[in-house]
This record gives C-alpha cells, structure tokens and sequence, in this order.
C-alpha cells in the first residue's frame, strides 16, 4: 500500500521551506492526478538516478565536472530535454508524464536535475529569474548555473539577471535562490495557469488547494484560494480563505488589504 500523497504534502507544508526530498513531492503532486496510475516505475527511475549519481559523483572535484555529469547523464544517456515543440502542454508540468515522456517545461526538468545533483554530491538550488527557470549548483564554494530545459548547459551568471527592479540600477539584478517549496509551488502555478486560460476554474482551484498544502503559510496562496472560491460560489470556503490571508498578513501590507477588502465584499453577498 502506498503512502498517501495528500498526507505527504501536508506533512511537507508543515515542515517549512526544505530542502526536501523534491522529486519524491513532485511525483506526490502528480499522482493527485493519476490516483489509479502506481509510482513504482517513476520512483524506480529517479532511484536508478541516485545510483548513477553516487556512483559517478564520487569522482568529481569540482562543479564543472558536476555539472558536466549531470548533462551526460540526464541528456546524453536518459534523453531529457526541453519540450519545445508543445511546450504549454499540461503534462510538461506532470513529473509522472516528464519522466515517461522525458521531456517537460524548465523547473519540472530543473527537478530531476535537482534530484539528481544532490545524489552526486553537490547542493542545488532553483533561482528566482524572471521567466526561464535555471539551477544553481554549488560545490566547495564554487558555483554555475545550469539550463535544465536546453540539456543541462552551463550559463554565464548574466544570463540569470532579471530587468531593472522599479527604481533599481541598470543592468538588471542577480536572481536569488529559492527554497524547494518554492519551485514546487511554480511546477503546480504552471498548471494553475493553464487551467484559468481555459476557464477550467474548477481545476485551477483544485491546483490552488495544493499549493496551500505544501505551502500554508504564504498568505497571497491564501487570498488566491479565496478569490478562486469565490469564483466557483463556494462562498464558506472562500470566506475561511480570506480569514486565513488575514490572520497571515500583516496589516498595512497590500495583502492584508486585498484580503480585508474582499472578506467585507463577500460578507455583502452572503448577507
């Protein structure tokens, strides 16, 4: 019997930011999506990709040889590579139809990567640029930064500034690293996303509940929730979601006023 995915993530959630097992909670959110599909072949893979790694990892001595080993193997030897060709196709943010597939958007490949990276030794990180979702890796002090979605390819540190902050100096800024809940919650807003370009509100609210689960103390999940409640007229749950936000934010942030606005709107509606 296998373990329950919704326990699983809501026990992540709890745990706070990671680093956790992040190819194990991708394969839980994709599950939700699959419940009669058996985890045993995907997790048999990224287990055969442990092995590889620590095998292989045990000779490297600096990043660079990380880095290359991680694109020989996950490009070169298991094929993964960027879905180019229908790349808002839903299961390229799928980690079971990626793995099947092998192929799939920036930060769901920047997952097996990430996985893979830290079977063999190395810490990595996803970072918080603009649009391309890129992967630090980092090894004795030493740091690159790799392109999951074009075969692992090594980027100079330029390519990973964002534009001018509001205000900010020219020449854009560095992105910063984020933690693992963080690039989980971008897999399931890519999905989230998709779902609102197509009307199907139903489905992005059931994305949003997710989120929630793997990150429960982020307020703007909270008032996301709330609205996508509010939109599909459940209009309790909607109103504990605003409550929610509330008890999160802090007054004066824009949150806690987005919140307080749409509780006393809603509170119009039901009365």
């Amino acid at each position: 019997m296998g373990e329950n995915p919704l326990e699983f993530l809501r026990r992540l959630g709890q745990a706070g930011d990671g680093p956790h097992d992040i190819a194990l909670a991708a394969l839980m959110l994709s599950s939700l999506d699959h419940p009669t599909v058996p985890l045993g072949p995907s997790r048999a893979h990224l287990d055969e990709l442990t092995g590889l790694a620590r095998a292989e990892g045990a000779l490297i001595t600096n990043v660079e040889d990380g880095a290359r080993l991680l694109s020989n193997l996950l490009a070169g030897r298991c094929g993964y590579d960027g879905d180019r060709l229908t790349y808002d196709d839903p299961r390229n943010a799928d980690l079971i139809q990626v793995i099947a597939r092998r192929r799939g958007m920036p930060v769901a490949l920047g997952i097996v990567y990430m996985h893979t990276a830290r079977a063999a030794g190395l810490a990595a990180s996803g970072l918080d640029t603009p649009a391309h979702f890129l992967v630090m890796l980092s090894k004795s002090r030493a740091e690159v930064l790799i392109d999951p979605f074009n075969g692992g390819a090594v980027l100079d540190p330029e390519r990973a500034s964002g534009p001018p902050r509001m205000g900010g100096h020219e020449g854009g800024h560095l992105a910063q690293p984020v933690s693992d809940v963080d690039v989980l919650l971008r897999l399931e807003n890519n999905l989230k996303v998709r779902a609102l370009h197509i009307g199907d509100r139903a489905r992005a609210l059931e994305i949003a509940k997710r989120m929630i689960l793997i990150g429960p103390g982020k307020a703007e999940l909270w008032l996301d929730l709330a609205r996508l409640n509010e939109a599909n007229g459940i209009l309790g749950d909607a109103r504990r979601a605003y409550e929610a936000c509330l008890d999160i934010a802090r007054p004066g942030q824009m949150l806690h006023n987005e919140a307080a606005l749409g509780l006393d709107g809603l509170k119009r509606r039901i009365n």
